[in-house]
């Protein structure tokens, strides 16, 4: 068991009968009365987004998942279809329950399954992954980055991201998985 002040983004709590997982919180320590967290919560089973308020130091239910490295495969309307590395089992996870995960992942890339009670849930991706951007506006004569100008370009993944105005068609970019920003261009070793 643990409290309210263990929450963080991307974590499985079991909360009304259900596991959900937290997909935004904020910590409230007003100037009176006492403390709270306002969260975000979204149902693995359900999908549906709750909204709750817990009191500061209110006893939650963490749910142990496993984690298992699976090959992605590919993606129709509905799911995310992954392969265990070890048994070959094919796995599907619902696309609402990847959410904005899926635009980091590209077919044939081993990335972690989140599994409770060998279902999937969920992956979990590194903090920073390389991509090539493979659709960028050229930059014009008289651009200047001293303002950190920002394009939008196209990654292989076909995620769209902002960019500073110098990153080029066919460079390769670092990206942080979190907060979907650009943070540099990959080195070319």
């Amino acid at each position: 068991m643990a409290d309210t002040s263990d929450l963080k983004r991307d974590v499985y709590i079991m909360f009304k009968d259900g596991i959900n997982n937290v997909v935004d919180f904020q910590h409230v320590n007003p100037g009176k009365g006492s403390a709270f967290v306002r969260t975000r919560l979204k149902n693995v089973e359900t999908g549906k987004v709750l909204e709750h308020t817990f009191k500061a130091g209110e006893t939650i239910e963490y749910v142990d998942l496993d984690r298992a490295n699976m090959q992605y495969l590919y993606k129709d309307t509905d799911s995310f279809y992954f392969m265990d590395n070890k048994s070959y089992e094919q796995y599907a996870i619902p696309v609402d329950l990847i959410g904005e995960k899926g635009g980091y992942i590209k077919e044939g890339q081993e990335v972690q399954v989140l599994m409770h009670d060998s279902r999937p849930l969920s992956i979990a991706l590194p903090m920073k992954l390389t991509f090539k951007v493979v659709e960028a506006m050229p930059a014009v004569k008289g651009d200047t980055s001293s303002g950190r100008v920002l394009k939008e370009v196209t990654l292989d993944t076909g995620l769209k991201i902002k960019v500073p105005i110098f990153v080029d068609q066919g460079e390769m970019v670092v990206v942080n998985t979190e907060s979907g920003e650009y943070v540099e261009r990959a080195s070319s070793k």
